[in-house]
């Protein structure tokens, strides 16, 4: 699971390639308003992360999984060695147009085997940190260099942003991941709630569960905070797509506290016209 895949709107059908697999998400619109050089190298990232997620999030065999993830971390190194497969040539352009790094893709791939060599039950907050930053962050660090953020500020950039986008994700998909054996939330939380199971379905019955989640929005809020503050001492044009994305995420977190934590938990989305909203706010000035 990451956090460039969600919040599913109808867009027009014309698109062909990678910008197809991004059409119908918020990662779409907000990619939409880039310069085309950057729109279309984001949509080749966007097209490994869901090609990757797909792998991991899959019913095969763990070790069937596994070895789809294998394949695709030696396509990453034949890309960087000026070869590759022919599908994925054009992600091999965008890494030499804007100097992406080989240890940030397989980041992203180390984060998917975390999922598909078994499932994640309440891990402790240094292996959830781990998570966010191979499923996320990774992601940010490609990405900030694709938007021209300057390097110190992009990493720190890719750091926050990504942590609170994920964590967001996490707090959203409670039920969802639980279907599937899956529990991200970290271990200690559920400790000092008075959660001892990590058995998924049980441990979001529990009545601690409030108490866990809140210190998780906890944690997201301030990585949030944090991204705002770097985004606004960097140039505007650069940071307008992590903008959007940072805004409708922290639209997405705000509603869900309002939802609260207990069962039944419906699902929370941002609407067509908020998205929009956000993306004529932020994505034009």
């Amino acid at each position: 699971m990451f956090a460039m895949t969600d919040f599913a709107l109808r867009t027009d059908d014309q698109e062909t390639g990678a910008p197809r697999r991004a059409a119908g998400s918020s990662f779409y619109f907000a990619m939409r308003i880039l310069p085309r050089a950057q729109r279309d190298g984001m949509f080749e990232i966007y097209s490994f992360c869901r090609s990757v997620d797909d792998i991991a999030d899959s019913a095969a065999p763990h070790r069937e999984r596994l070895a789809g993830l294998a394949r695709w971390r030696g396509e990453i190194e034949a890309l960087y060695s000026g070869g590759g497969h022919p599908e994925s040539r054009p992600l091999g352009r965008v890494i030499a147009e804007f100097g992406l790094r080989k240890e940030d893709f397989l980041a992203v791939i180390d984060g998917m085997e975390m999922d598909a060599a078994g499932d994640i039950r309440a891990p402790d907050l240094a292996r959830l940190d781990l998570y966010c930053d191979c499923v996320a962050s990774a992601v940010g660090r490609l990405s900030v260099r694709i938007f021209g953020v300057g390097e110190a500020d992009g990493l720190q950039l890719a750091h926050h942003l990504g942590r609170a986008l994920q964590l967001t994700n996490i707090l959203r998909d409670l039920d969802e991941d639980a279907a599937i054996g899956r529990l991200y939330l970290p271990r200690e939380f559920l400790r000092d709630a008075g959660i001892t199971s990590s058995e998924p379905r049980t441990a979001l019955a529990h009545p601690g569960i409030t108490t866990v989640c809140t210190s998780l929005v906890r944690r997201a809020r301030d990585h949030f905070t944090q991204a705002d503050a770097i985004m606004r001492r960097c140039p505007r044009p650069t940071v307008r797509a992590p903008r959007i994305m940072g805004k409708v995420y922290h639209a997405i977190l705000d509603r869900l506290v309002a939802r609260g934590w207990t069962a039944p938990r419906s699902p929370v989305r941002v609407s067509r016209l908020h998205l929009l909203r956000i993306v004529l706010q932020y994505g034009f000035v």
